[in-house]
């Protein structure tokens, strides 16, 4: 009477769709001196259909921070190791994230700010694009923007951060996203962080509710920058993400009623076939044992010696 989860792949046809794109990750530069912004594939900067939210904050975690934040990152490290073992139970179990934001600080350091909270929602194009987090604050331009970094040295940057919240598309339980968890430190302050992202979407629909979201997959570069050595680029971190052109659809079914009798009338006509055949093999074997107990008593009985009495003369008077 369990239930099942089915999944099923579709061209994916809704291309008037937005998509959905939810961030929270901690860069360890003063917010001053970066800049949040993404462009898609069709060269529209994409701020027009939301803005990101930025906090000034400390990189290093309090004692009560650090710890929900390293039960997360295990938590969420063994479920992408082991999803495929796992995966039908989180599923059935409606498994959703067990660990909220990160609680408020319980001692706060005695020093300037040395980081910045990047958080929010944003509603994009569903094309490809490219979110990305760099040095100097972004400046919109006709064709695309610049970011203005002219004004610091290279011993500003650092980034090193932490991802708490990455994800595309509304909360739907099951779903295990990758990046949630992350966290980065580096020595070299300047790092190109290349994250490249298939987003998968998908339709899950069970017996309590319907959503339509979105899974992904993710493949991580990280390669310091070195212009004198051949290694160029800007450093920062930049969110690669392409869309797949096929639907995931999850559904949870069960067997109606008419399957149901079937499955229960096998069971009952394979009980009694394996009955028939387990008491027909006893009484085979119980009919052999008795005819060789009867052979043997047979063949002691023809053994036995048989005394016979002489004969004794009678005289007949």
């Amino acid at each position: 009477m369990e239930s099942q989860f089915v999944f099923r792949f579709s061209p994916d046809t809704d291309f008037d769709a937005k998509l959905k794109i939810n961030v929270d990750i901690t860069i360890a530069m003063p917010c001053s001196n970066v800049g949040a912004d993404i462009l898609d594939s069709t060269n529209q900067n994409v701020f027009r259909f939301g803005s990101l939210q930025e906090e000034d904050t400390w990189f290093e975690l309090a004692p009560n921070q650090r710890i929900h934040f390293d039960n997360k990152k295990h938590f969420n490290s063994y479920l992408r190791e082991e999803y495929h073992a796992v995966k039908d139970l989180l599923w059935r179990k409606s498994y959703s994230t067990l660990f909220n934001n990160l609680p408020p600080r319980s001692i706060n350091p005695d020093r300037p700010y040395d980081a910045c909270r990047i958080y929010g929602n944003l509603e994009i194009n569903k094309v490809s694009g490219n979110f990305h987090i760099t040095a100097g604050k972004s400046l919109s331009l006709p064709r695309g923007h610049i970011h203005i970094s002219a004004f610091m040295s290279d011993r500003d940057y650092n980034f090193s951060h932490r991802i708490d919240r990455f994800s595309f598309g509304d909360s739907s339980p099951g779903i295990i996203h990758p990046l949630e968890g992350d966290e980065m430190i580096t020595n070299n302050a300047m790092t190109l962080y290349n994250y490249f992202i298939e987003v998968v979407p998908t339709d899950v629909k069970t017996f309590l509710n319907t959503v339509k979201t979105y899974q992904y997959s993710v493949k991580q570069l990280a390669r310091p920058i070195n212009h004198d050595k051949g290694s160029h680029g800007m450093p920062g971190l930049f969110f690669k993400y392409d869309v797949a052109a096929l639907k995931v659809t999850v559904s949870q079914e069960r067997d109606h009623l008419g399957m149901f009798l079937i499955r229960l009338c096998s069971i009952i006509g394979g009980v009694y076939v394996c009955s028939g055949f387990i008491n027909s093999m006893v009484q085979s074997i119980y009919k052999l044992f008795l005819c060789n107990k009867k052979k043997h008593t047979q063949n002691d009985f023809e053994n036995v010696p048989v005394t016979v009495p002489p004969i004794v003369p009678v005289k007949l008077i």
